[in-house]
């Protein structure tokens, strides 16, 4: 996967460079740049913001260089809809912005299928609107937001994004099989883990996670991920398919004193 950032504050991305996503840049797996958007300014004061128009507090980041700089990361010649004879398909514009669409794990999951993607890093009040309206003509832009809440900027929203995307990309994790078992896999939280000593601080772990008995370990492992979910996201226990649930799981529910959403019951 290609991968293009542009910022103002490039530093922000130094990081990149560590662990697993590190691993996955030395081993190709992931094509990633940082670029400076400064780098697409003309004047002395390499000027990036200006006053909003209609008035009101804080700066707003000029389409001049923004334009700029999608016009070199993602030339014109392409088109949304395929690849050109001559050249790959325009990447999918991405934004951080508090007024995005949430972004989850089924995000991830789709964003991991594309073959490239630019990050635009807003800051101040954000970018002219002018950018965005203009790239949609040309490329997919989707703005996404981590949560109701704001940054100082884009940086760290990329970073998050870049890490759930790259984790999914074949080849990154030495065990694939874990992605198919964490939080939100399925639309549940991950059961509780634990590893040795067997006993710590007056706490032991469960009996039948030392049991060896490994259908026992899964049926704890989905009733606690059950259990866990519908008390600590109910959103989430609320959107489960009722047909993804079995006799075992609706048992397991109500013995935790929980309501299954009603539905078929899938066997």
């Amino acid at each position: 996967m290609r991968v293009d950032v542009v910022s103002i504050f490039p530093e922000y991305f130094t990081p990149l460079d560590l662990s697993l996503i590190g691993r996955a840049r030395a081993n190709g797996v992931l094509r990633l740049a940082v670029h400076d958007l400064r780098g697409w300014t003309h004047d002395v004061h390499r000027t990036v913001d200006d006053t909003p128009y209609g008035g009101g507090p804080g700066m707003v980041m000029r389409p001049e260089p923004w334009g700029a700089a999608l016009d070199a990361l993602a030339p014109a010649e392409p088109t949304p809809d395929g690849p050109t004879p001559d050249g790959p398909t325009l990447p999918r514009l991405l934004v951080p912005s508090p007024a995005g669409e949430p972004f989850t794990q089924a995000m991830a999951h789709e964003l991991a299928g594309e073959s490239h993607l630019l990050f635009a890093c807003g800051r101040y009040e954000g970018i002219d609107q002018r950018v965005l309206d203009h790239a949609a003509t040309r490329m997919r832009v989707t703005e996404v937001s981590l949560g109701d809440y704001v940054l100082f900027g884009g940086e760290v929203a990329v970073l998050v994004i870049l890490e759930a995307v790259t984790r999914l990309l074949p080849g990154v994790l030495g065990n694939a099989g874990s992605l198919d078992e964490e939080s939100h896999a399925h639309g549940l939280l991950e059961a509780p883990m634990y590893t040795k000593p067997a006993a710590w601080r007056g706490h032991e772990v469960p009996e039948v996670l030392r049991s060896g008995d490994h259908g026992r370990i899964a049926r704890w492992r989905r009733d606690e991920a059950l259990a866990r979910t519908a008390t600590r996201r109910p959103d989430m226990f609320a959107a489960l398919d009722p047909a993804s649930l079995d006799k075992r799981d609706r048992a397991a529910l109500d013995r935790a004193g929980f309501q299954a959403p009603p539905g078929h019951v899938a066997k």
